[in-house]
């Protein structure tokens, strides 16, 4: 997103404050109704330029979203999904990998948490910035398609020394639910409040107009339900969402995500459940292949809660 208007427009359609340059910002979009109609990482790259990260599924509607804000703003939107592509590192000694490869200074004081910024690695020009799904110490990193072999095969290389392992979606998956991560489609979707979501901490009605701002000031905006992060017991299978949350003999919500948590060895599953219900603990169950599990609220992520992990 750039162009003189670039600020105007993310300000028009952001919940949360613009960051500044060289800065990112997790920053939920909302309708008129106060939903979730996005859930994006914001990174300013000038003062006329913005980098947006968000799930690919949910570009096409991005797009015509901003499209349908732009009015007569001097903006330009494009997607990068054809021009971008990349790699993530992620562990206690990412930042010993990339600085062996890096023409820069990567130290915590340096390039901090939710920092982003060009830099060379290797002979590759990339984007990098310093943010993490999995819960850890971690970097996304950016560059043209043509580059990327190259990039892998400079990281690989140089990792090699320090135990650099591959990681898959289901590793990825287990560790943001260790972490208490919704992802959009599964626990970010329209029929949510960001209150509902618990993204409220990223939304500032304070700092001025935005859509959805009069909405989340009412109490409908509130919503009936709250997510929660659930330990089942369950030795056999893990919820994959769409699973029943039952309280005695009633429904009282349902399944978004779930899996194993390697990390912890227990069983997690993400879900909604009546907000009335939402600060107890024990008491509920989760149907899985038609066996009711026993399952407990969490009341903080399992691993790291702080996040002392991701920042340090």
């Amino acid at each position: 997103v750039e162009g003189p208007d670039a600020a105007a427009l993310l300000d028009r359609t952001a919940a949360n404050r613009l960051p500044l340059e060289g800065r990112m910002t997790l920053a939920p979009m909302l309708n008129d109704r106060g939903s979730l109609i996005g859930d994006l990482t914001i990174g300013r790259l000038a003062d006329d330029r913005f980098f947006l990260v968000g799930s690919s599924i949910a570009e096409l509607h991005y797009l015509r979203w901003f499209e349908k804000q732009r009015d007569a703003l001097d903006v330009a939107v494009s997607s990068l999904l054809q021009t971008q592509c990349g790699l993530a590192i992620a562990g206690p000694r990412a930042r010993e990998l990339l600085s062996r490869v890096a023409r820069a200074d990567v130290s915590n004081d340096s390039f901090p948490f939710l920092s982003i910024r060009p830099l060379t690695i290797g002979p590759v020009q990339a984007l990098v910035a310093r943010v993490s799904f999995t819960g850890e110490l971690g970097y996304e990193i950016w560059t043209a398609p043509e580059q990327q072999r190259t990039l892998y095969d400079v990281l690989r290389d140089a990792g090699d020394a320090l135990g650099l392992r591959h990681f898959g979606a289901q590793a990825l998956n287990s560790l943001r639910l260790e972490k208490g991560f919704g992802s959009w489609a599964r626990e970010y979707r329209p029929i949510y409040t960001a209150a509902e979501a618990g993204l409220d901490r990223f939304v500032r009605p304070d700092k001025g107009a935005f859509i959805g701002r009069d909405a989340i000031m009412s109490e409908k905006a509130n919503g009936a339900h709250r997510l929660r992060l659930f330990e089942v017991d369950s030795a056999d299978a893990d919820a994959m969402g769409d699973e029943p949350i039952w309280r005695r003999d009633a429904v009282v919500g349902g399944v978004t995500s779930g899996g194993y948590g390697h990390t912890i060895g227990r069983s997690l599953a993400l879900g909604y459940v009546d907000r009335g219900l939402a600060d107890l603990s024990d008491g509920f169950d989760i149907e899985i292949l038609g066996e009711r599990r026993t399952a407990r609220i969490l009341k903080e992520a399992p691993v790291d809660p702080p996040g002392a992990r991701m920042r340090s």
